[in-house]
């Protein structure tokens, strides 16, 4: 039951875009609203992966991070899907160009090329293989808040929050990480 319960709250942003794009049709440039609605849901279920584990003596869901982190990379899917599919119009060189012109671009192909190895090495057998290579979800996430800055014209003091949001997991995490590695010692 909780699973299924987490299943629809995590499809919650994805069937919120079908309804504003399809049903109420009130959107008035799509590409742009499919990138933010999916770029920011990525981002906030991939940082929530990793805050899993800050969390997991008042909330233990560790079980179904893999889950949790497959849906990020299912709207981080869409956020590219968006950009090769709709803006590009699958043209291979709008696609080429506009990579070598916007470094936030790039960067934010080499985190889905990350996100990418990180879900198909999830699954029992590979992520044995291949844990190690998991942590990989960090470089990630720092490109993606990088690739998020980049591409804002001019920055919000709601986007400057989620910037603090970001900063202060990045800091709880390195915290644990230290005091793990310190009573190891």
């Amino acid at each position: 039951m909780k699973r299924f319960l987490l299943f629809l709250l995590l499809l919650i942003p994805f069937l919120f875009a079908l309804f504003e794009l399809f049903i109420l049709e009130n959107v008035k440039d799509p590409i742009k609203y499919i990138y933010t609605i999916s770029g920011v849901s990525s981002t906030v279920i991939l940082f929530f992966t990793i805050l899993i584990s800050l969390i997991k003596k008042h909330f233990n869901i560790l079980k179904y991070r893999r889950m949790i982190g497959l849906y990020g990379f299912f709207y981080a899917l869409i956020h590219f899907l968006n950009f090769i599919v709709l803006d590009a119009e699958l043209k291979i060189d709008f696609i080429l160009k506009e990579t070598l012109d916007k470094p936030f671009i790039y960067l934010g192909m080499f985190a889905f090329l990350i996100l990418t190895f990180l879900a198909i090495t999830s699954t029992n057998r590979l992520f044995k293989i291949y844990q190690t290579y998991h942590k990989l979800i960090y470089l990630s996430l720092i490109l993606i808040t990088i690739h998020f800055i980049m591409a804002q014209k001019s920055l919000t003091i709601l986007q400057l929050f989620y910037i603090a949001i970001i900063i202060l997991i990045g800091y709880l995490k390195l915290l644990q990480q230290i005091i793990r590695k310190n009573r190891v010692h």
